[in-house]
């Protein structure tokens, strides 16, 4: 009865000291948590944080955040879109200048072509004529040439997002891994407290008891 009492009393202890060590460091693991999170978010990109789902789903809603991010001529697909539209002498995309009668390039209408063609994993013949011939029109390159520059980007494009993908499928490998092992650390080292804990306090108790007798 006296060992099992000692025993407990010990268990007990470690149980306590447990909870209020779990109640202490929750608000710092939280913490940590969310700053490795955004870490990882920063490290992927842009493309990788709507492709995490690493199937059709992920790439749909990636080319569905780059059509929205389109809109405003800004998003991962602007210098893509942008570098179409580069005139072979100068390097850079045409000015239009006060009564020019060419128009400003249609970056954002080229860049909602790309992302509906990114959400189907292609881009049709129709699509890939038509820019052409807006940047032909634009830089004064042949078509034959300026359906090049679509088809070169539009590879470019889903080599980035599939390389986003692939970064995100070893960051959230690597985060699958490390939460694994410190599991098992975790509940390996409870189990030696706890076991440590009841046998400190048998030990205590002969003591005890040992001190009592004399």
């Amino acid at each position: 009865e006296v060992y099992f009492r000692d025993t407990a009393h010990g268990f007990l202890a470690w149980a306590v000291a447990t909870l209020i060590t779990v109640a202490m460091v929750s608000s710092a693991v939280g913490s940590a948590v969310g700053a490795g999170a955004k870490a990882g978010a920063s490290v992927v990109g842009g493309a990788a944080d709507t492709a995490l789902s690493m199937g059709t789903a992920g790439v749909s809603a990636a080319a569905g955040k780059l059509a929205g991010q389109q809109g405003a001529g800004d998003g991962p697909m602007a210098y893509f879109t942008d570098s179409l539209f580069r005139s072979p002498a100068t390097g850079s995309a045409p000015v239009t200048a006060p009564g020019d009668s060419r128009s400003a390039p249609p970056v954002q209408e080229v860049g909602r072509i790309f992302a509906s063609s990114v959400r189907t994993g292609e881009l049709s013949s129709e699509d890939a004529r038509y820019v052409g011939q807006l940047i032909a029109q634009q830089t004064g390159v042949s078509q034959e040439e300026a359906q090049k520059r679509v088809t070169d980007a539009f590879a470019k494009v889903q080599s980035s997002i599939d390389e986003a993908a692939t970064k995100a499928k070893q960051a959230a490998e690597k985060a699958r891994k490390a939460t694994a092992y410190a599991s098992l650390w975790m509940v390996f080292s409870l189990l030696v407290g706890a076991f440590a804990a009841s046998f400190f306090a048998t030990m205590g108790g002969r003591r005890r008891d040992l001190q009592s007798a004399y």
